[in-house]
């Protein structure tokens, strides 16, 4: 008998959102009781251009928060990271949860006025599969099959623990777009962004800006809005996300009007923002800081030397020079974040924080280095990244490893790290996830290259798990795994937060920014 799916596996603990403190969380701006104004243009300032608008391509956070406003899913997730549907309008479940069908809503329009058909999901899904590294890592079999107009079959070889969270997730979202759209897109993604969303894609001026417009004949659902879920309406009429990669600017630009919003401030810049009148600041935990080893080739292949650099590394003299005050980040050994409860794990912690340099140069001379120049790649349009980077460098230094940080724009890092010859390591925030084999760095597909045959055993043994109980030992043991293999070096856990104009009303913060339902006082 299929039984219906309205439910995560995994409960979160969620932090309620704050203005004028350092709480961390999701939030909402405003009051969003009553009836909302209409009309007019956000201004927003973004810290970098993604590289593509196409939500099946990459993992930055960027991409994320600006795609999510075109493209929609067949599931997302609600505040408390459960599993909703989206464009579907019901999910079955098989008893032996190897079949998962999904009815599709009715009258559900593409952007270009084209209703979406069962086949536009199939075709959408099986790009996304074979572009994912999470797919690819975790339903690697999956077959998207058309049952008729609106009814989508997924079918996968064997039982697969929350694997409904995939479909949700917001990282390298499952998106769906046009069926001739996504069978037409070519390596570097669709060039045409048609979605279902609230708001449709006008025009990116490189560089400059990127331009969103309502979509008049958006189909909400008429739930309460809730995370990525319910009710959604474009009160705005225009949404400008202007490029602007200093941060100085783009606090200067919060502070006189210039924009409504603006993301990725300065810590050093929190507490003056919160104490001006006219502003409101929201903090929200984005996920981890890590460390991320090629090893696939050069040095890093060497798991010695990953041992030898991880005991090296003084993560708290890191993320202190990383974000300047402890208000915006925690020293936590769990790959997975605290308060995600099913998963909280102090496995490895001995081997966390290590900052032992004379442990450290045994190690180097265990692993055979010879002076060779380490390359780390980071940006400054992620001041963390770069900070951190010089920080590990003087680190790096006193145990005799030279090290040499290239120093590039987002877009070229991102491009540059997916070739494993020309890098040995660079530093990223992960998002949260929803279950452990969905970390991008355990993918043998994400740059960083895992390879490893008992962290594959373990992932497939957490896959299969029939209990909650059963897949938290499971994890217990790949990450105590993932410490002596070192996929990367967990540095630590961080909070961001937006600046946004008081005239700016019912924004929320859901791993980044929410723009429907947000409007904007004249």
């Amino acid at each position: 008998m299929k039984k219906m799916i309205s439910f995560l596996l995994l409960t979160l603990l969620i932090i309620a959102g704050c203005s004028d403190d350092s709480t961390p969380g999701t939030g909402s701006t405003g009051d969003t009781q009553g009836t909302p104004e209409k009309g007019g243009q956000l201004n927003v300032a973004i810290n970098t251009q993604p590289a593509t608008l196409d939500p099946h391509m990459s993992t930055a956070t960027i991409l994320t928060e600006v795609s999510r406003h075109i493209f929609e899913q067949i599931v997302a997730l609600d505040s408390s990271y459960q599993v909703q549907p989206m464009l579907a309008e019901s999910i079955d479940e098989s008893d032996d949860g190897t079949q998962y069908t999904f009815n599709l809503r009715q009258g559900v329009k593409f952007h270009n006025g084209k209703e979406l058909k069962a086949e536009d999901v199939v075709a959408s899904l099986e790009k996304w599969k074979n572009i994912s590294s999470k797919a690819k890592t975790v339903i690697p079999d999956a077959t998207f099959t058309e049952i008729d107009e609106y009814t989508v079959e997924m079918k996968i070889p064997n039982r697969i623990y929350g694997v409904l969270t995939l479909l949700a997730d917001n990282g390298q979202a499952a998106g769906i777009m046009p069926k001739e759209i996504a069978e037409s897109a070519g390596p570097t993604g669709a060039t045409e962004y048609i979605g279902t969303g609230p708001f449709k894609f006008a025009e990116w001026k490189q560089d400059q800006y990127i331009h969103l417009t309502k979509n008049e004949d958006y189909v909400s659902l008429e739930t309460p809005s809730d995370g990525l879920t319910g009710k959604k309406e474009a009160l705005v009429d225009d949404i400008y996300l202007n490029i602007v990669s200093d941060a100085s600017t783009r606090v200067a630009g919060i502070q006189s009007g210039q924009y409504d919003i603006a993301i990725t401030l300065p810590p050093d810049n929190f507490q003056m923002l919160s104490n001006n009148s006219n502003l409101k600041t929201e903090m929200a935990l984005k996920g981890n800081i890590g460390f991320v080893y090629n090893k696939a080739d050069r040095v890093f292949a060497n798991e010695k030397m990953r041992q030898a650099f991880n005991a090296a590394l003084d993560t708290e003299s890191i993320m202190l020079a990383a974000f300047s005050d402890e208000a915006f980040y925690r020293i936590n050994p769990g790959y997975m974040l605290q308060e995600q409860v099913d998963w909280a794990s102090e496995v490895g912690n001995d081997r966390y924080n290590v900052k032992d340099p004379e442990l450290a140069k045994q190690l180097l001379q265990e692993a055979g280095y010879n002076g060779e120049t380490i390359k780390i790649l980071a940006t400054r349009e992620y001041e963390y990244m770069y900070n951190s980077a010089v920080v590990i460098k003087e680190l790096m230094k006193e145990v005799g490893v030279n090290v040499e940080i290239e120093v590039v724009d987002w877009a070229t890092l991102l491009d540059l790290r997916s070739d494993p010859t020309k890098f040995d390591a660079f530093i990223t925030g992960f998002p949260l996830v929803m279950t452990p084999p969905q970390l991008l760095y355990l993918s043998p597909n994400w740059p960083g290259w895992t390879n490893d045959e008992e962290i594959t055993q373990l992932i497939a043994q957490l896959n299969a798990s029939a209990t909650s109980e059963e897949a938290k030992a499971t994890w217990d043991q790949l990450q105590d795994r993932m410490y002596d293999y070192l996929p990367i070096s967990k540095l630590g856990d961080y909070y961001e937060y937006y600046g946004v104009s008081n005239k700016v009303n019912g924004m929320t913060i859901f791993d980044g920014m929410i723009l429907w339902n947000t409007s904007k006082a004249k």
